[in-house]
Parts: structure tokens; sequence; C-alpha cells
């Protein structure tokens, strides 16, 4: 929760209200989060000196809107490059595609194969367990439990594969990519197309 906060935040400083209508529109995709869920999360990063407040709105309510200190980028930089940890893969490495562009292009390649190897650790893990329970012997009443248990792992296995070949995909792409500073030529590289900015102002 607090990197995909960090995250929204290094896109545009947001109050609570915009952090809330950004999971909504992206983030809540793979990973689900209350309005309360989310405030608990802001507070520890401003405790935690990795955001800031970078502005009050005038009036009774004094809307505070948020935004990354050097320490909070620095903070998501480790995230984004670090080993991938943790028993539930879909949060685990979707955040990091959907901010891939936060960092810098020379990481995008170094993140991607982090992910890969997660993915092909998790496969192989699950392709153990095929393997050994193709040796025990399912007692006499228990097959059509058996069997359709072994489908389901077999599921797992065929999905994993899948993932990790779309993310293979993804580093091929990143890592054909032209040189951002030379250009494909070895000359400048024209510069790119206006990448999004903070999101619409909140609603007041």
């Amino acid at each position: 929760m607090a990197h995909v906060i960090l995250g929204l935040l290094l896109i545009g400083p947001q109050s609570l209200y915009g952090l809330v209508k950004a999971f909504e529109a992206g983030p809540s995709l793979f990973y689900s989060a209350s309005s309360g869920s989310i405030k608990r999360a802001l507070d520890g990063l401003l405790a935690d000196g990795l955001i800031e407040v970078v502005s009050t709105e005038e009036g009774a309510r004094g809307k505070k809107v948020y935004g990354v200190t050097d320490a909070g980028g620095a903070a998501f930089r480790r995230w984004m490059t670090s080993e991938i940890v943790g028993p539930d893969l879909e949060t685990a490495v979707l955040p990091r595609q959907f901010f891939l562009g936060l960092v810098a292009p020379a990481e995008r390649v170094a993140v991607l194969r982090l992910i890969v190897d997660r993915i092909d650790s998790d496969v192989a893990g699950l392709e153990a367990l095929e393997q050994r329970l193709e040796t025990v012997e399912v007692p006499d009443g228990y097959q059509d439990i058996a069997e359709y248990q072994r489908a389901t792992l077999s599921f797992g296995i065929a999905s994993g594969q899948f993932t990790a070949n779309w993310f293979r995909e993804q580093l091929d792409e990143v890592t054909a990519a032209p040189d951002p500073v030379h250009g494909p030529d070895g000359g400048p590289a024209a510069r790119s197309k206006e990448t999004a900015g903070p999101p619409e102002a909140d609603r007041p």
C-alpha cells in the first residue's frame, strides 16, 4: 500500500480525496484499498518523513495536499529495484509494472528481470510439487477428488508460464528500446512526447 501511494504521489501531489479517486482509476485493478486504509498509510508515510504536506487549502476543511520527499523517492526506487518477496504474486509484480515508467529507462530492464525471476521460481515450485504428486498413490474412493485438485495445480502452472512469457515480452521490448540519451542512430535522442502529468485538480 505505502509504495503504491508513493508511486501515485510521484506522478503528482494529491489530496486524500485525489488518491482515493486515483486508486479507483488504476491500482484497484490489482490492489484493494479503502479511504480509511489510504488515510492510515498516508499518516504512516508522513510520520516516516517519506511524504510531506505541500499545501493546505483555505476553509473549514483545510484539505491537505501531499507530495513525496527526497527520502520517499529513494524508498520508492529501492522498492522497485529490490528482490520481489511476499506470497501474493499479483500484488507483488503488477504495481511494479504499473509504475515502471517512473524509474530510469536503464533500471526498467533490471526490474523486469526481477519479476521474471520471481515468476519462474514460483512456477518451478509448482512443477516440483506436480512431480511429487505423480508418485503418490491415491486411495480408493478419492481418485475423483485428486483428479480435480491436480487439475487446479495444472492451471496454476499454466497461468504462471503465461505470465512469465508475457513479462519476457515486456523485457524484450524494453531491452530493444532506443537509447534514451543517444537515440537509435547514435545521435541525440528526439524529445519524447509529453508524459502524463499530474491528475486533474481535485474536486472542491
